[in-house]
């Protein structure tokens, strides 16, 4: 119990510095710790994903950081596209998969570790984004090319999400870096109401087809995660904006690490 206990508190917190790195290190985490299989994993770390997500959503919503709009639509666009994705997972090679998605994974994290830097910031020139938000009224500008980009973000994370079982956080946060001109903490807010909504989903779903984690211990990981979740917003507020980039870009580096090395193993 003190294990699960600790992974909790350590997940809950990175889900809340970064917006991402949920279900892809507490699934292997919870294999590790208590020799479960993935269907048994699988259940109790989405549910600690979904709460802890849900919980930091409702910290940013009461800072006023959340577009609930644009996770509204991102969450929407997505439903479908994990069916598709998991209906190709059936048919593709998922070491390949796995394997590129890593790479993917490494080179935005690269990108992201550059654009931390000091330098960078200051010689970086205004862009222009599909996303901008209203000065006046502080909400994000809708248009047609928006709302496009938007729900692309979200086919594309429930596709991914279907197809390798990871996503959420790690598209979505680069994703409005680069279409939006959100700050980081409002784009983490934002990610952690996607992941809340869609998770939510494959948690029905799980318990509708059979799942039954073990009480005990998913309450004492559930509540953990929660608590680390607000330990985690709460560093975030205290850290800059370049700090949560290079956090978020080790992180993204780490886990495409270890996608890459088990996809090679696969293979070989």
């Amino acid at each position: 119990m003190l294990l699960m206990l600790a992974l909790g508190m350590l997940l809950g917190a990175i889900l809340g510095l970064t917006g991402a790195g949920g279900g892809i290190l507490a699934i292997p985490a919870l294999m590790a710790a208590q020799g479960w299989s993935l269907p048994q994993a699988a259940p109790v770390a989405l549910l600690a994903v979904v709460a802890g997500a849900a919980l930091g959503a409702y910290e940013g919503w009461r800072r006023r950081l959340v577009r609930y709009r644009a996770a509204l639509l991102m969450a929407i666009s997505g439903v479908p596209f994990t069916a598709l994705g998991a209906r190709l997972a059936q048919q593709l090679p998922s070491a390949w998969l796995a394997g590129l998605f890593a790479l993917a994974m490494l080179t935005v994290a690269t990108r992201t570790w550059r654009a931390a830097h000091p330098e960078a910031i200051l010689s970086q020139k205004p862009r222009q984004t599909l996303c901008r938000l209203n000065p006046d009224t502080g909400r994000l500008r809708w248009n047609v090319l928006s709302a496009a980009a938007l729900a692309g973000v979200g086919a594309f994370t429930g596709l991914l999400t279907g197809l390798l079982g990871v996503g959420g956080g790690f598209v979505i946060v680069p994703a409005l870096r680069r279409l939006s001109d959100l700050g980081m903490q409002a784009i983490i807010a934002t990610s952690l109401l996607v992941i809340a909504l869609v998770g939510s989903g494959g948690v029905v779903s799980a318990l509708w087809h059979g799942a039954r984690p073990p009480l005990p211990l998913s309450a004492g990981f559930v509540l953990a995660a929660m608590a680390g979740m607000l330990l985690g917003r709460r560093l975030s507020r205290r850290l800059s904006p370049q700090q949560l980039l290079r956090g978020f870009a080790l992180l993204v580096a780490a886990i495409g690490v270890a996608m890459l090395w088990r996809a090679v193993a696969i293979t070989l």
